[in-house]
């Protein structure tokens, strides 16, 4: 069996400064596909995209600190869903005990406005395949439905302990390395809100348009993610762009927290690192607003 499997991808870091202050900015693009990306992407606009989003930053006061409401763009991929959910269901770290999730089959984990699948067969997607590492065919499997936990992501290994099918997650870096349950295409399904509607319903809040790195603890699912451009949310308006935030939260209580699901759909792309190894994956959401969340930041 055999697996023909291109990858490109096109990044542009842009760094600016002005009076001592340096401030970043980052695009992607790329996907499982050849050159004929650039048929459909411009290069040029990748790179303006990334420059106006670090001059921005030059501009932006100092994020606020605190707890209030705050809006996920879709323009910010699923890197929320990607590390605080999906590494949490990936069936090793349930086997090991080292996941929130554990023990969680059949039982509500979100608001029933959430429903997340891990989906292999997305056309030119950078986590699509026909086949996983093991053989299995690439499927669509759906993790979370209407915020009941269905299912986890399995490699052939894990599948048999548990008594489940496999899901065709068995990925791995090279011939090198060992299959290990790993995301492909993660997303959370839009719902039915306009985008719009939901800042305009928003009387104060940080609004979210690009997400940089972050850290989370698969045991207990706490996280820290930096904000890599963000802007103040007042009176039910796009603000006053800021720097320096810092969403710190907890994976299973976002998912308990999500209020508003829009209708719209975001796809962020990346390389997943995980027992040293490293598998291309891209992640997508809907924008999204949660309850409360800790923004830390240098501001009042």
């Amino acid at each position: 069996m055999q697996d023909v499997r291109p990858q490109i991808m096109f990044i542009v870091q842009v760094i600016a400064s002005e009076k001592g202050t340096i401030q970043t900015g980052y695009e992607p693009i790329g996907g499982s596909l050849g050159f004929e990306l650039f048929d459909e992407c411009d290069p040029e606009a990748v790179a303006v995209t990334a420059a106006s989003q670090a001059c921005l930053m030059l501009e932006a006061q100092p994020a606020p600190t605190g707890r209030m409401p705050v809006v996920i763009s879709s323009e910010a991929g699923g890197t929320m869903i990607h590390e605080a959910v999906g590494h949490g269901l990936e069936a090793d770290h349930i086997d090991k005990a080292m996941s929130k999730y554990c023990g969680k089959l059949n039982e509500m984990i979100a608001t029933p406005d959430i429903t997340v699948v891990d989906d292999a067969t997305l056309p030119t997607r950078r986590g699509s395949f026909s086949v996983d590492d093991e053989g299995t065919p690439a499927q669509r499997t759906v993790l979370i439905d209407q915020g009941r936990l269905v299912r986890y992501m399995n490699d052939i290994k894990t599948a048999r302990k548990m008594g489940h099918a496999p899901t065709g997650n068995g990925r791995r870096q090279s011939y090198q390395h060992k299959p290990v349950p790993r995301m492909t295409n993660t997303l959370i399904v839009p719902g039915k809100t306009d985008p719009a509607d939901i800042v305009a319903s928003t009387d104060k809040g940080l609004f979210v348009r690009k997400m940089g790195g972050g850290q989370v603890n698969t045991l207990n699912g706490d996280f820290v993610f930096e904000v890599s451009e963000g802007y103040l949310i007042e009176n039910g308006k796009i603000g006053a762009p800021v720097r320096g935030a810092t969403l710190i939260g907890n994976g299973p209580e976002v998912l308990m927290n999500i209020e508003m699901v829009g209708c719209d759909l975001g796809f962020g792309i990346g390389t997943c690192g995980k027992d040293g190894q490293g598998a291309p994956v891209s992640d997508a959401q809907p924008t999204l607003r949660i309850r409360e969340l800790t923004i830390g930041g240098t501001g009042r």
